[in-house]
């Protein structure tokens, strides 16, 4: 018998003839013996209905009413699926996150887990209970309702499965595993049966959508075994999530080629080369809680500097406004700003032992007539920040020029 997390996503409880669906997928496993704890997300599309709901009030909601407001969505399916459960002859009790008691930190709209409080959850999975967690949420220590951000469910499902050190954590979505890019984009794709928890991290943070990264790094953190599966197939091994790299023989170089579409770049021209110019700069960007990825840094030859950097192309105004509020106190000649960019990405532990992947990569995008504006490097990764129109054809290009379609 196995304790198992079950994590359903907006598509596979968009409407009560899926939640009764996956209420049967629920009670086959229990009924092969294992203990099931499932997290829901809310209906497809309905986080979205609530926040355009709370924009038509106030055009800038209140982080914790915002958040007060987003967090019902995941209350009707949980509900929903308890009851479906129930109808079938299978005991469930539902809980919110603030009844569980998954406690956060007070960073609305994008809280931090801090610690979750399980005993609520084994009484009832000892006495044959299915438990059916809300994902996306929970409290802070004033008993506020807080949530997780975009995508928080999936961090809630790992989080759960840390805490109850569940034997497995499977993510169940409207894909049958991780492909080596989006299918939308390459048909060729091919689903992957393992992937280290290093390249997930890399394809999570880099544009791939199957995944939040916060639950992969949770996973990664606690060793929690982390399966990707279909919720509209009954057959299939999905994509399993591993601590050790695949030590078979071929191994690839690249696994996938990852790709994001809200970006935006920011540069701020003529600053004096001077030491913590960087800082003025960024340190009022990380004050607004704006995430920066890439940053460039060139020295021009009258002791000034241009310094460029990404940010989600959401934040992209904000930022914009802010470095124009501080250009002149740091001497800044002006702010420039593209939001009409891409970045694409290039990840395999294969690259640790085989040089050349860089140039292979900028030559193919070179044959094509495609600008690199901006490059970034780790041990696992490169990527690329290119003008938003070449998007597919670079990530077809790459694909193909590691013949990941074979």
């Amino acid at each position: 018998m196995a304790l198992i997390v079950q994590k359903y996503g907006g598509t596979s409880v968009a409407n009560p003839e899926r939640i009764k669906n996956v209420a049967k997928r629920v009670a086959k496993f229990q009924a092969q013996g294992h203990q099931v704890v499932v997290v829901l997300s809310a209906m497809s599309g309905e986080t979205n209905k609530l926040i355009a709901l709370a924009k038509e009030i106030q055009a800038n909601p209140d982080p914790r009413e915002l958040d007060m407001i987003m967090s019902t969505g995941e209350q009707v399916t949980i509900g929903l699926l308890a009851m479906a459960l129930k109808e079938i002859g299978v005991k469930a009790r539902s809980y919110t996150g603030g009844q569980v008691k998954v406690l956060t930190d007070s960073t609305f709209t994008k809280a931090r887990i801090l610690s979750i409080d399980e005993a609520n959850m084994r009484r009832d999975l000892d006495s044959g209970h299915v438990v059916v967690v809300a994902g996306f949420q929970g409290v802070d220590e004033h008993g506020n309702i807080t949530t997780l951000g975009r995508g928080g469910s999936d961090t809630s499902g790992v989080a759960l499965a840390a805490a109850l050190k569940a034997d497995e954590c499977q993510i169940y979505t409207d894909v049958d595993g991780v492909y080596t890019t989006d299918p939308r984009v390459v048909p060729e794709a091919k689903k992957l049966d393992t992937i280290t928890f290093e390249e997930m991290l890399e394809m999570a943070s880099l544009g791939s959508k199957v995944l939040q990264i916060r639950s992969v790094e949770f996973a990664g953190k606690y060793k929690v075994k982390l399966r990707v599966l279909s919720s509209f197939q009954e057959e299939g091994e999905g994509t399993l999530i591993t601590v050790e790299e695949d030590k078979k023989m071929e191994q690839p170089i690249i696994s996938g080629i990852a790709f994001n579409r809200d970006e935006a770049k920011l540069t701020v021209l003529g600053v004096p080369d001077t030491p913590g110019i960087a800082y003025q700069i960024l340190g009022a960007i990380a004050e607004a809680n704006i995430d920066v990825d890439m940053i460039i840094q060139n020295v021009g030859h009258d002791d000034t500097t241009d310094f460029s950097f990404t940010v989600n192309r959401g934040d992209f105004a904000k930022a914009q406004a802010i470095l124009e509020g501080v250009k002149n106190k740091m001497g800044a000649r002006e702010v420039t700003g593209d939001s009409k960019i891409c970045k694409v990405s290039a990840v395999g532990v294969g690259m640790r032992s085989h040089p050349g992947v860089a140039s292979k990569m900028f030559k193919a995008l070179a044959d094509e007539g495609i600008n690199i504006k901006m490059i970034s490097t780790s041990e696992i990764k490169i990527s690329v920040v290119l003008d938003e129109k070449y998007l597919e054809l670079a990530v077809r290009v790459l694909h193909r020029t590691f013949e990941l379609d074979q």
